[in-house]
């Protein structure tokens, strides 16, 4: 296929892959703060950035077009507000999230907020995050999860080019090399994909849309439940191939000033309820995306895939109370095997709402 994209923007774009896996892992962007509070900005830089599918349309329309067809192809690929229903229960609702602070995702469209509103219990991926101090006992736990327990570094996974371009990477955004060199890859990962003026928000106590949802429900005397631990996020993330974190890493450290530019990617298909056109946009303009299919097939089975079966397995107990709001990430409704799909197959009558 023709591409007429920039190699520096091909080059950025690997880096979505990352930024995807903040917004299947709930808890990450809370970890990222508590570990970057020490190096946030005093005052919250202003985000900016560009729609990188509009760019993509305009520079290479053949690309745009195949990733629109298969975005269409993807089955519950629109919408984010879910209407589930099952003889004998009351009527529940399932939406779709994104784990950020930005405004235009934290405030709710009509629609989700009257079922939020309706709502005796709320449902999120993970209490935990809740209590930063449990979750953060939670994690101490199991180390590994977390840091490198041998005499491994992350330098010493790298070559000396990429070992430059880490300790470049990370000087530029204020941390200093050393101290994060026993970290495991996935969660340095996220702490230079998360962009700055995010950090700032959240360190300054602005709540992510999961939280805000969870502690305003409990404010009003709701029930407040989780579908999984951050040990099991953890663990899932640590299964996959450690060359794969590796390859994310540095792919996300060459970004640059273009994290922005991703965020505003995502939040804008987040705003049109185009939750199925992620994956299509991920592996078409992805460079190398053909040689990698292996990687994300990994990753879509382990992060979302496994994930979901738990969600709705956890879930069915607390809908049969009926009249429940959850809210998951949007990436799990998509898709054959996302939850719109697993809810049906769990014997729910699943449809949209608006």
């Amino acid at each position: 296929m023709k591409r007429v994209i920039a190699i520096a923007d091909r080059a950025a774009l690997v880096s979505l892959k990352l930024l995807a896996a903040l917004n299947v892992l709930f808890f990450l962007s809370f970890l990222v703060v508590l570990l970057l509070a020490g190096w946030a900005h005093a005052e919250a830089p202003a985000c900016g950035g560009s729609d990188l599918l509009a760019g993509l349309a305009k520079s290479d329309p053949a690309a745009f077009k195949k990733v629109e067809t298969e975005a269409a192809a993807v089955p519950n690929g629109k919408g984010l507000l879910w209407k589930l229903e099952k003889s004998g229960e009351k009527p529940s609702y399932l939406f779709g999230t994104m784990h950020i602070t930005d405004a235009r995702v934290t405030t709710l469209p009509a629609a989700a907020q009257q079922a939020y509103d309706g709502a005796d219990t709320v449902i999120i991926e993970t209490t935990e995050v809740l209590d930063k101090s449990k979750m953060m006992a939670a994690i101490a736990a199991e180390p590994g999860l977390m840091m490198f327990t041998d005499n491994t570094t992350l330098s010493s996974l790298l070559s000396p080019e990429d070992v430059a371009v880490l300790n470049k990477g990370l000087d530029a955004r204020g941390i200093p090399p050393a101290t994060v060199a026993k970290m495991k890859p996935w969660i340095l990962s996220a702490m230079v994909a998360l962009t700055a003026c995010e950090v700032a928000r959240q360190t300054a106590g602005a709540p992510v849309l999961d939280v805000k949802l969870a502690t305003n429900a409990k404010a009003n005397g709701k029930a407040v439940e989780g579908l999984e631990t951050v040990a099991g996020q953890l663990r899932a993330m640590a299964s996959l191939p450690l060359a794969f974190h590796m390859k994310g890493l540095v792919d996300t450290l060459r970004l640059g000033d273009k994290a922005n530019d991703l965020n505003e990617t995502m939040i804008v298909l987040y705003q049109r309820g185009e939750v199925g056109m992620f994956w299509p946009l991920f592996r078409t303009v992805l460079p190398d995306a053909e040689n990698d299919q292996a990687g994300y097939a990994a990753f879509e089975q382990t992060m979302i895939t496994s994930r979901n079966k738990v969600m709705v397995e956890h879930a069915e107990p607390i809908l049969a109370k009926g009249n429940v709001f959850i809210a998951v990430g949007a990436m799990h409704l998509p898709g054959p095997e996302g939850l719109v799909e697993d809810f049906r197959k769990a014997g729910y009558s699943v449809t949209a709402v608006n």
